[in-house]
């Protein structure tokens, strides 16, 4: 590892302290709680969309979130490792691609994405875990 890579390194762990980022793909609705600023005021405001792509550059790494607002298709970019930004699954889909840019020229249920259903699995294991108590 060279110079810049270690600093970088330790860049993360220290913004990460405090906060863990979920681990999430393209395909997975995400809320994203922005930290606005207005004046002196400060608000969290939500962006809620799919995640259609996901840049993975170290301290340079972004997600590209799509919603539908009032008809319109909203893309913003977020970088992952900001103080500004907090992030949370909603629920997880079921793409086979890592970018999701045919999505933009898609509309109404023809932009939909499955769920993916690995609760299920998990919920299954847990009752055959547990003992009867009859």
């Amino acid at each position: 590892m060279n110079i810049l890579e270690n600093f970088e390194k330790k860049q993360q762990e220290k913004l990460l302290s405090g906060s863990k980022i979920p681990e999430f793909a393209p395909g997975d609705t995400v809320k994203v709680l922005v930290k606005v600023i207005d004046g002196d005021k400060e608000r969290i405001q939500a962006f809620e969309g799919v995640c259609i792509a996901r840049r993975n550059r170290g301290m340079g790494s972004s997600v590209t979130v799509r919603k539908m607002s009032f008809g319109e298709g909203v893309e913003r970019v977020f970088p992952l490792y900001s103080p500004n930004f907090k992030f949370e699954v909603v629920r997880r889909g079921v793409v086979r691609r890592s970018k999701l840019y045919y999505l933009r020229g898609r509309l109404g249920k023809a932009a939909r994405i499955a769920e993916r259903n690995d609760y299920v699995r998990a919920s299954a294991d847990a009752v055959t875990a547990q003992p009867a108590a009859n």
